[in-house]
């Protein structure tokens, strides 16, 4: 099929227009190749421009990518503290279930939590580095709201839990998404079953551990 012709963004609703539909198209890319996988000519050819085009709009491929991960990380911080807002109560348990649920329910946003510090951050600018970084810390900040007011978290353990809850995710997705060939090796082979991983049941438990911890230790009110 034919690429219609790239048109120039001449004005700022253009140009915003423009960068949502190369976002767009990474997007829909990464969810079905996976980030690591897809590349610079990959979207551009999706959006039907030239690479040199597209890059008036985005300096790297990574800071395509940076920019879904910000994207990302509103999107679950709103659906987790939608969940946690609706619970007057709720139990150590109950919590690292709904983060666990949350994250796993996102693929596409738990392989971007691994590639982000991994590559995604190394080839941008540091403004770019900066907005994300400051996104991500607003939204650990609101997420920190809900945990503080259910189970007395301080700024702390808020922070110590995000960065395990989003470092775990990434990691535990890329364990479970090895490919078709390793897949069928751990699958071929009894003594390597504990390399076929499932994301949500193991964070739980982690989840689950940790914060069970915080409430142990915690200094009576």
């Amino acid at each position: 099929m034919t690429q219609p012709a790239f048109r120039r963004a001449r004005s700022a609703e253009a140009k915003q227009a423009r960068e949502g539909a190369i976002l767009d198209a990474a997007r829909a890319l990464g969810e079905g190749r996976g980030i690591r996988d897809v590349t610079l000519t990959d979207i551009a050819a999706e959006v039907g421009m030239h690479k040199s085009a597209l890059l008036r709009y985005f300096e790297t491929r990574e800071q395509i990518f940076l920019e879904l991960t910000a994207q990302g990380w509103r999107e679950w911080s709103g659906a987790l503290r939608a969940d946690l807002a609706a619970r007057a109560h709720a139990t150590p348990a109950e919590v690292a279930e709904v983060l666990a649920a949350t994250l796993s329910a996102r693929p596409m946003f738990c392989d971007l939590l691994a590639q982000a510090p991994l590559n995604l951050e190394r080839n941008v600018s540091l403004d770019a580095v900066r907005a994300f970084k400051l996104v991500t810390l607003d939204e650990v900040a609101l997420i920190g709201a809900e945990l503080n007011r259910l189970l007395g978290l301080t700024e702390q353990q808020v922070l110590d839990l995000a960065a395990t809850a989003t470092g775990m995710a990434g990691a535990l997705w890329q364990i479970a998404t090895p490919g078709p060939r390793i897949r069928a090796l751990y699958a071929s082979d009894p003594r390597l079953g504990h390399a076929i991983v499932e994301v949500e049941p193991r964070l739980r438990r982690v989840l689950t551990a940790y914060l069970t911890g915080v409430r142990a230790t915690a200094p009576a009110s």
